[in-house]
């Protein structure tokens, strides 16, 4: 089942998986105001839907996304409030799909440009084709990293690269981004959303408990100290243990029945 949207996007149900897939080709699937809107809800509305249980993020055309359409920006028309206040609301989004209780990948072939760029690094696992290309290019226009890239950039690859490829705003290929971390797996040509379908789909039938609280504490991990993460680690736990999932798991295992979570094989 799909739905796509006047202003450039695409919502397909695969399954419980979500599918989300920019689809502006013409313009390598740039987003202006009106599809960063159009994109916020959808977000919200498949976080919110309890039937999805996961969320793959692609672009069509051959490209993810290049970020924001730098002709819909009205360059020198804004005051600095009012650019704020518009940037606020436009990436209310971002912390949505970070947080969210569901794994996300992101599919990429092509261009990952700028804000694009910063959204594919809001997902769990990044699958690139060998096409990608990774570009934090705020500074070819004088603007700074948005979409939360000042945040999960460095987590990823360190400060000190990260200020490496905020400031000089090169291209990453897709075999360094996966030596940088960026990229969890890198694929043939066109296979990038194949291989997140697969890995989406699979962790769609992984505990949800678990699931949800393993990417809770491990966004919190790197703020945390050890004795508040061991804490957490007790607390969740004891949750998980009291789960029908960790209850089917172990009758499974004691009948030496395969069980309803497998990870796909592949490079991870």
């Amino acid at each position: 089942m799909s739905k796509q949207d006047a202003i450039g996007i695409d919502m397909e149900r695969h399954g419980s998986v979500m599918l989300l897939a920019f689809n502006r080709p013409e313009r390598r699937n740039s987003l202006d105001m009106d599809s960063r809107r159009v994109f916020a809800q959808m977000v919200s509305d498949a976080v919110a839907d309890d039937s999805v249980r996961a969320i793959v993020l692609t672009g069509r055309g051959g490209h993810f996304c290049a970020g924001g359409d730098i002709s819909s920006m009205g360059a020198g028309g804004l005051t600095a409030e009012a650019g704020r206040t518009r940037m606020r609301n436009t990436l209310k989004n971002v912390e949505t799909l970070y947080t969210c209780d569901k794994p996300v990948i992101a599919a990429v072939e092509g261009c990952a440009f700028g804000g694009g760029f910063g959204l594919a690094l809001l997902a769990d696992i990044i699958v690139a084709s060998e096409t990608a290309r990774f570009c934090m290019s705020f500074a070819k226009v004088g603007l700074l990293p948005d979409s939360a890239s000042l945040y999960t950039l460095p987590r990823i690859v360190g400060v000190q690269r990260a200020k490496a490829l905020l400031m000089s705003a090169r291209e990453v290929r897709a075999q360094e981004a996966l030596d940088l971390g960026i990229a969890m797996e890198v694929v043939p040509k066109e296979g990038a959303l194949p291989r997140a379908l697969e890995i989406a789909q699979a962790l769609a039938k992984a505990s949800p408990v678990a699931t949800a609280m393993t990417k809770t504490a491990l966004n919190h991990s790197l703020s945390s100290d050890l004795r508040s993460m061991i804490e957490y680690e007790a607390t969740a736990q004891g949750v998980a243990f009291s789960s029908e999932f960790h209850a089917a798991a172990v009758q499974d295992f004691l009948a030496k029945r395969p069980g309803s979570f497998q990870w796909p094989e592949g490079r991870t």
